[in-house]
């Protein structure tokens, strides 16, 4: 069975047509594809221009000092407490070291063990007003640097709003 003319002719134009909206859509695709390749290179621009200097005054003007502060009331912590309290320890421990081996000596001569100076057993320490007041500070630094960070790196919804719309570009 073969196709009446009039079916044949229906089906070239059917062809016909399905390639021109080909071609279209063809045309239309590549159109998109330069509005996005521009769109692209505007949102770079963008964020060059005004994220990255948003980010980088927020860094400099909230997290660096919070860190600075942290980084000196940590040092002062460390110099003042930290330090003192390890070489008092160190050197207890060296001191009992130091009565265990004149034991040791004696019981291998066999005399009557007589420490060379007696070592007082130290007192508990309370904490001080200082040591509070320094805790404090360094948990309220940590909060603050945590905050800032937030601050900084959260998805602010207002940030990538134009002010003014945009219009169709003039071709």
């Amino acid at each position: 069975m073969g196709l009446s003319r009039k079916r044949k002719k229906e089906l070239r134009r059917l062809q016909n047509d399905a390639n021109r909206l080909w071609e279209s859509q063809q045309v239309l695709v590549n159109d998109a594809a330069n509005v996005a390749r521009a769109a692209s290179r505007q949102l770079g621009n963008f964020g060059r221009e005004q994220v990255v200097p948003a980010v980088q005054d927020v860094y400099d003007h909230r997290v660096a000092p919070v860190v600075e502060r942290s980084r000196k009331v940590t040092r002062n912590v460390v110099d003042n407490r930290v330090v003192p309290a390890v070489g008092t320890l160190m050197g207890t421990a060296m001191s009992a070291w130091d009565v265990a081996n004149q034991k040791r000596r004696a019981m291998a001569q066999g005399s009557r063990f007589v420490p060379a100076r007696f070592v007082p057993e130290p007192e508990p320490k309370k904490r001080g007003l200082g040591s509070v007041i320094a805790i404090v500070l360094g948990v309220a630094a940590g909060v603050g640097v945590l905050y800032a960070a937030w601050q900084a790196l959260r998805t602010d919804d207002e940030l990538w709003v134009a002010d003014d719309p945009l219009g169709n570009p003039e071709a």
